[in-house]
């Protein structure tokens, strides 16, 4: 079969036609090519040792003892590694040796799942040792070989095989799933770092919802947020509530709903209620309350960011969207305290804050994603970004300033109201009487 490439690609190939070395087109790109979907990594594998590749391309680079060679094409680096097979694993994720191999057979043992299991040659033909086409037709991700090998190699690859099956629409194999569900506790081992990439991309996927499900089936999201597994079993309501949903079931069904593609919002809304479990309180006649749990659970978000390794801008996010997801929606709300609002959740925020709210809404059994209040409420906040904002609406004036530093009508009272304008378009939650008279003192 014929499969059209791009011309780097190409150029690629044909660098090795006047040598007496092999090159192949591996792993996900073959996978994805044969199933006719968009190729975003393109990964090569060669029977050239890294200081034959380096020789064939003027800008390629070496710089590790894997036999990966990088070769930057236009604004792409590609990676051509040598066929390999490798030695015993000590610490879930790297081999103790690497040993160089002319057989691609060999070099597609130890990948891990049949499906990018696969090398395509230079003529187009398809090598597929393990049966990846055959899984591909079936849906399946299985692992090459022998499960528990593959997964104590690379205990990431537990993550990963629930990640590429939600991002497909695939079953996990019967046996491979099990062998998982026994080696779950391996990814205890994985740097906090990889385990977030995998989550955040198994949030991004078309539906996150069955990855997360998959993930706590497996056993593995228990392990890596001991926060959601606190709130499964715990009521949200009492014996006269119909709801029939626990805090963690909410929670999923808060992720599936949520209008929005943004995996970090996504896990906002994963999140929203850790706080529950914590400060549930039961009255006498049986109803459940959860005061200040949006605080409780924001607490606990700045350390699961923190042992996730977030970016500053990630974990501000994220704290923002869980601290403040319990916020008043009342059209009738003045503009001072839809300022509020804003300052609270960030003004890049608000749309997150509302999709959080409508994935709250929906999570909790609700028909209707939006009701007429927050579409009331959306006005308001619409209103207030598009009103201006004037020295008029200080809460103090040029009396006042007047007043308080004991000086007559100047040029100088109009300079001290525009200084105090600027520091409360900063920040709104400056815009009160007493701390504008104290700011008025110390510009004296």
């Amino acid at each position: 079969m014929t499969y059209l490439l791009p011309e780097s690609v190409n150029d690629i190939l044909e660098k090795f036609k006047s040598t007496s070395f092999k090159i192949y087109i591996v792993g996900g790109a073959v996978r994805d090519l044969f199933m006719n979907r968009t190729v975003h990594d393109w990964d090569f594998t060669t029977d050239a040792q890294p200081e034959d590749v380096l020789k064939l391309f003027a800008d390629a680079f070496y710089d590790n003892k894997f036999g990966t060679v990088g070769i930057p094409i236009g604004d792409q680096t590609f990676e051509i590694t040598t066929m390999r097979k490798e030695g015993i694993y000590k610490d879930s994720r790297h081999p103790t040796e690497v040993g160089w191999t002319n057989k691609i057979e060999e070099d597609l043992a130890r990948r891990d799942f049949t499906i990018n299991a696969m090398a395509l040659d230079e003529t187009g033909n398809i090598i597929d040792p393990y049966g990846g086409e055959n899984d591909i037709k079936n849906t399946l991700v299985r692992a090459v070989g022998d499960p528990n090998n593959r997964f104590k190699e690379d205990a990431l690859r537990m993550m990963r095989a629930v990640r590429i099956a939600t991002q497909l629409g695939f079953d996990i194999e019967k046996e491979t799933f099990k062998s998982i569900q026994q080696d779950a506790l391996l990814i205890k081992e994985i740097a906090h770092e990889r385990v977030r990439d995998e989550l955040l991309q198994i949030l991004a996927s078309v539906n996150p919802y069955i990855g997360i499900l998959k993930l706590r089936e497996a056993g593995i999201l228990q392990i890596i947020l001991p926060e959601i597994e606190s709130c499964f079993g715990v009521a949200q309501e009492g014996p006269k509530h119909d709801r029939i949903y626990d805090i963690g079931e909410h929670s999923l069904l808060s992720l599936k709903t949520i209008p929005s593609e943004d995996p970090l919002v996504r896990l906002a809304a994963l999140l929203h209620d850790i706080g529950k479990p914590a400060t549930a309180k039961t009255d006498e006649t049986g109803n459940v309350s959860f005061y200040n749990h949006e605080v409780v659970g924001s607490r606990l978000v700045l350390q699961i960011a923190k042992r996730f390794n977030m970016s500053k801008k990630q974990t501000d996010k994220l704290f923002r969207l869980v601290r403040w997801h319990q916020f008043s929606v009342d059209e009738n709300q003045t503009d001072s305290a839809i300022r509020r609002f804003i300052n609270n959740v960030g003004l890049e925020n608000i749309n997150d804050a509302i999709a959080l709210r409508i994935g709250d809404r929906l999570g909790g059994g609700t028909e209707r994603a939006v009701s007429w209040r927050m579409e009331a409420f959306q006005d308001r906040i619409k209103q207030v970004l598009t009103k201006p904002f004037s020295i008029s609406d200080l809460k103090i004036n040029g009396q006042d300033v007047m007043d308080t530093l004991n000086i007559p009508p100047s040029k100088k009272v109009g300079e001290i109201l525009n200084k105090l304008f600027e520091e409360v378009l900063e920040d709104h939650t400056k815009n009160n009487k007493e701390y504008l008279l104290e700011k008025v003192k110390s510009l004296n």
